[in-house]
């Protein structure tokens, strides 16, 4: 009867220690359970952390847990930490992330009728680029898409003239100046009579503060954001004929046919939000550019009408040749003129959009600009 007893005694320390081993296995590895019914996301980003628009992709990753009550996650890397912002697109394809963050101007040609937004065409400011590149795509959504599922677009501000030492009123006073802008901005410079040098992003405040280059052809926001405030003394607003670069937040395809219903219906949901965020984000970071350049005495300079029409003339190359590259890859011309013509009919329809709704930028006309 002992023996019994002893036996009795020992399977039930037995199965205490091993309840209290699975319990703390299950807590130390959820994925065996909880993961079941827990979908997590991988999202590369290559922006800066402690850029707002990084918290702002932090913010959505957040909401997006909260609106579908936890069950989907998104884990973040910013910084370029898990995807620097040349392999981004190859990334998410790979399914190395399932969700990405970068430009099309990164991976020029892989993104060809994208592309086409990055063109010198007038854009105003982030607010407008950002709601035409989404009815763009949401329109004629290219095929070069194919492999991602689109959450959302958005611009930057169109590029303007930063310099370090020397005014630029007229298109004559570019030349014999080298200015950072690297691909299609260079292209625009080429034709304005610039020298375009094309120099990463973290390395123009060394260069126009060493005289390596005169200046960049950078949105507004990079007064603040590089630091260029501290090395430069003149700002052309050459938004007219400024491009922006279209930024993309996409999801792996297949990522995107596994999730279920409801998980699309969050995402959906939660996307065209941000959609607008973006757009007012940008704007508030060309704002914020604006405000520190005149804080450092900056001036900014405003091209008369007639100097408008010299330069948007002298970029009209930069768009034609580019639609004769895509035509001479199997696109339809009256295709391509039918988007571009969309493009502009947008651009006019959203600059109204953004007057009737109060919204001021640091570019555009009169009746979006900040005072």
């Amino acid at each position: 009867m002992k023996e019994i007893g002893r036996n009795r005694n020992s399977r039930f320390m037995f199965c205490l220690v091993l309840t209290a081993l699975l319990g703390i296995f299950f807590v130390l590895f959820p994925s065996t359970s909880m993961a079941k019914s827990t979908t997590v996301l991988r999202f590369a980003s290559y922006f800066p952390t402690a850029a707002p628009q990084s918290k702002l992709l932090e913010k959505f990753c957040s909401d997006i847990n909260k609106e579908s009550k936890g069950k989907v996650k998104i884990e973040f890397f910013g910084g370029g930490s898990l995807l620097k912002a040349t392999k981004v697109a190859d990334g998410v394809a790979q399914g190395i992330a399932d969700i990405g963050f970068s430009h099309v101007e990164y991976t020029r040609g892989r993104f060809p009728i994208t592309e086409m937004l990055d063109l010198p065409l007038g854009f105003p400011s982030a607010w407008v680029g950002t709601h035409v590149a989404n009815n763009f795509y949401q329109k004629f959504k290219p095929k070069e898409w194919n492999k991602f599922h689109i959450l959302w677009l958005n611009t930057c501000p169109p590029n303007v003239i930063i310099l370090a030492k020397k005014p630029v009123y007229k298109m004559s006073d570019l030349k014999g100046l080298t200015i950072r802008g690297p691909g299609r901005v260079g292209d625009v410079l080429e034709k304005l009579g610039a020298t375009p040098k094309p120099v990463p992003m973290n390395e123009i405040y060394e260069a126009m503060a060493r005289g390596v280059v005169d200046g960049s052809m950078t949105p507004i926001e990079t007064l603040r954001s590089f630091r260029l405030a501290e090395v430069a003394k003149y700002v052309t607003k050459s938004w007219q004929i400024g491009n922006v670069y279209t930024f993309y937040i996409a999801m792996n395809k297949k990522v995107w046919d596994k999730l279920s219903a409801a998980e699309k219906e969050v995402f959906n949901k939660v996307s065209k939000q941000y959609e607008e965020k973006s757009a007012q984000i940008w704007n508030k970071a060309d704002l914020g550019g604006l405000s520190l350049g005149k804080k450092h005495g900056i001036k900014f300079i405003d091209l008369t009408s007639s100097e408008v029409s010299r330069w948007t003339k002298a970029v009209e190359p930069v768009r034609s040749n580019y639609l004769k590259e895509l035509v001479a890859k199997g696109y339809s011309k009256s295709k391509l003129e039918e988007m571009l013509k969309y493009v502009k009919d947008q651009i006019k329809y959203w600059t109204k959009q953004q007057a009737k709704a109060g919204i001021k930028s640091v570019t555009g006309p009169e009746e979006i600009r900040v005072k």
